[in-house]
């Protein structure tokens, strides 16, 4: 049987998720339309196989003519800060909520199909692991509160207007056309990123977070059937590898082993709000979209090694203000560290 063909909004298109879901569906046959603001990713991470607005998702008047003929949104788009949203919960609070309630009013208020939202491992908070979707939400910063109120807001208004909608909780993701230049996130590319200007890691606490670390196409094999498989509607789904817990140390002896670094790391105070241990059971991806993991850890960070060698290390650029500035604000990023 011939597939459908839809009109896809996918937002945060220059990003890593976005940019990647959406020249996938482009290579499917589907026709994207993606946007975003340009603040969290790279021009070259956009697809020329897709229509491209730079438009800001918090924009609610030009996200409402975008809108126009849509069946299906995947909202990808996020100033994905957790541990910043701690000091700077204007911006991310903005970020998120409010560009979440811009895209799914404009995207109900045209009568699309389904809207899949990509929500965060955040939504948990402290819990014992693994997660499940079972559990009920937990935030423990801005961040995760903004994508928790988010996930509401989405399944208030799509259940009164009739409207399919699929949560999806990847966590941690990795691999290229990840932005590795943010000071403020993405562990592995900033470890990578630093490395290879022959400097140390820098790690707060004493580095025994635990986490697992989902690699970008493992993630795509669970979103995309997301389109349109029918037993997912009103479904909250953890998507990504759940088999290799890791500590952080670890994960700075692997990206010093690929890299060739042997500088110890540097260690500075725990942040404030951050989860010890955080990783999701996949047992319901397994379940509902037959997921198995293809990339294991080593794999996917030699994957995200290679393409920022291959771009080349960047300075990093602390792009986003700090608004709340105290005894509790990381040194590193007040006197710009990293």
């Amino acid at each position: 049987m011939k597939k459908k063909k839809y009109r896809i909004l996918v937002t945060g298109v220059a990003g890593f998720l976005g940019s990647h879901l959406s020249e996938k569906f482009a290579d499917l046959g589907h026709d994207v339309i993606g946007i975003d603001n340009m603040t969290g990713g790279y021009d070259d991470n956009i697809s020329k196989k897709i229509e491209f607005y730079k438009i800001d998702c918090c924009n609610f008047e030009k996200v409402k003519k975008i809108m126009k003929n849509i069946d299906i949104v995947y909202h990808c788009a996020a100033t994905a800060h957790e541990g910043l949203s701690v000091f700077s919960p204007f911006e991310i609070t903005k970020n998120n909520y409010l560009a979440s309630v811009s895209i799914f009013t404009a995207a109900i208020n045209e009568k699309v199909k389904r809207i899949i939202f990509c929500s965060s491992m955040a939504r948990y908070g402290d819990q014992v692991p693994p997660f499940t979707e079972d559990m009920k939400t937990k935030p423990l910063d801005p961040y995760g509160i903004s994508k928790v109120a988010s996930e509401e807001v989405l399944k208030n208004l799509c259940e009164l207007n009739g409207i399919e909608w699929v949560i999806a909780v990847p966590h941690n993701i990795i691999g290229p056309r990840q932005i590795y230049d943010d000071p403020f996130r993405n562990v592995v590319s900033i470890f990578i990123n630093r490395m290879l200007q022959s400097k140390s890691p820098i790690i707060y606490g004493n580095g025994e977070q635990k986490r697992c670390f989902s690699y970008i196409d493992d993630c795509l094999n669970c979103l995309i059937p997301m389109l349109d498989q029918e037993n997912l509607n009103k479904q909250v789904i953890n998507i990504g590898p759940d088999e290799e817990f890791v500590s952080i140390n670890d994960i700075a002896k692997i990206c010093s082993n690929l890299t060739g670094s042997n500088l110890n790391p540097i260690y500075k105070k725990d942040r404030p709000r951050e989860v010890k241990y955080a990783t999701c059971s996949s047992d319901k991806a397994r379940k509902l979209l037959n997921y198995k993991t293809e990339t294991d850890l080593i794999n996917g960070v030699k994957s995200t090694y290679e393409y920022i060698k291959h771009r080349g290390p960047k300075k990093f650029n602390y792009r986003w203000n700090v608004e709340i500035n105290n005894e509790l604000t990381p040194e590193t990023w007040t006197k710009k560290e990293i």
